[in-house]
Formats: C-alpha cells, structure tokens, sequence
C-alpha cells in the first residue's frame, strides 16, 4: 500500500476529524428524535442509513491514516 504523503495526510486527517464529528451530531439527532412520541419514523431511518456511511468512510479513512502493520 502506498504511503500517503504529508498533505494528503493532513487532508483526510480533517476529512477523518469532520466525519467523526458529524457521525456524533447524527448520533445526538436520531437519539433526541426517537425519544419524541411524534418522530418521523421514516427521518430517523434516512439519519441511521447516513450515520452508517459515514462510519463507513470514516473506517476507511482510518485505514488510510493508521494501516495495520503486521509484524
């Protein structure tokens, strides 16, 4: 696997840091929304479906950034 270099390193560090804080914020809307007896059932599966790609990415990024070095 490639290394990547030190500014796209620094690019997907803030992609990573931005992707893990909006996987947070999803995390508080879907648990504030489901605790309302009037929630939109069919919104909260949308934020899921959302929160679920981008822990996607966000394992990607990981990855990326700290690959497995097996020794």
């Amino acid at each position: 696997m490639l290394t990547p270099t030190k500014e796209l390193e620094a690019q997907l560090g803030l992609e990573l840091a931005t992707k893990r804080q909006e996987h947070a914020d999803l995390d508080a809307a879907i648990h504030t929304l489901s605790q309302s007896p009037l929630a939109d059932r069919m919104l909260i599966q949308r934020l899921k479906k959302r929160k679920l790609a981008l822990k996607d990415r966000i394992v990607q990024l990981e990855n990326i950034l700290l690959p497995d070095i097996i020794a």
